[in-house]
C-alpha cells in the first residue's frame, strides 16, 4: 500500500482524537464536506455510516479495521480506501495514511491533509 507520512511534534492521542473525530474530518480532509455514522458512536470495528463530497453526494462507508489508539482503515462504497495509522515517538507521533495500489495520486491529497491534522492536533492538546 502506497504511503504518505509526517512527524508532528504532539501528543500520539490528540492525533488520534482528530483522525476519529467525524466532526474533524471535513477539517483537515479535503475531499470531504461531512461524515456521519449510521449509529452510535464512538468510531470502531464495523461501524458505518456516509462521508460526503464536496459535490454534495453521500458515500457510505464501513470501518474494516481498528486498533484503538493506533489505525483504521475503511471500505467506501464497498471498495477498500484509505487506511490511517497514529504512531507514537519520543517526541510526538507520525501519522501515516495509506492508499490502495490503484489509487497512489490520492496520496497528495492524503499529504495536504497531514499539516491540517497537526494544526487541530496541537490545539488538542
Amino acid at each position: 500500500m502506497p504511503t504518505v507520512d509526517r512527524a508532528m511534534p504532539v501528543p500520539a492521542a490528540a492525533a488520534w482524537d482528530v483522525i476519529t473525530d467525524l466532526d474533524a474530518w471535513p477539517v483537515w480532509g479535503p475531499s470531504v464536506t461531512g461524515a456521519h455514522l449510521d449509529g452510535p458512536g464512538p468510531l470502531q470495528l464495523g461501524s458505518r455510516g456516509r462521508v460526503v463530497t464536496p459535490i454534495g453526494v453521500p458515500i457510505p462507508f464501513e470501518i474494516t479495521e481498528f486498533d484503538d489508539g493506533r489505525a483504521w482503515a475503511w471500505k467506501v462504497l464497498g471498495v477498500p480506501a484509505t487506511r490511517h495509522e497514529v504512531i507514537p515517538t519520543s517526541d510526538g507521533c507520525v501519522v501515516s495514511f495509506g492508499v490502495p495500489v490503484w489509487a497512489p495520486a490520492y496520496l497528495t491529497v492524503m499529504a495536504l491533509a497531514l499539516p491540517r491534522i497537526e494544526r487541530l492536533a496541537r490545539d488538542r492538546a
